[in-house]
């Protein structure tokens, strides 16, 4: 299993927005993350827009791709994109560049 943690920065000004999307996430998006292999999905947000996501997946280039052809991750992504800062035309889930990992304890 990957352990997978990456870095996005929210727009400061889109913190609450981006908390309240969250806090309801649309049922067919979870039931999608869930079959293309996203399995424990956590996101941390700082008072600075830093926003952390960790997930567990066996492959994460295979579970990013199983979401990039799902019709639901389009409109989530489209819906998302303008919370973001510094995307450089990429989607937010485009954007999501796996960190090193340098140490665990498990």
């Amino acid at each position: 299993m990957q352990r997978v943690c990456f870095l996005l920065k929210v727009r400061q000004d889109r913190l609450a927005e981006y908390r309240e999307r969250h806090a309801a996430v649309w049922p067919e998006m979870l039931d999608a993350l869930s079959a293309s292999g996203w399995h424990n999905y956590s996101l941390f947000l700082s008072e600075d827009g830093l926003l952390v996501g960790y997930l567990e997946t066996e492959d994460f280039a295979a579970a990013v791709a199983a979401m990039e052809a799902t019709e639901v991750n389009a409109r989530w992504q489209a819906e998302m994109a303008g919370l973001f800062e510094a995307l450089d035309g990429q989607r937010p889930d485009e954007a999501m560049k796996p960190l090193t990992e340098v140490f665990h304890l498990s």
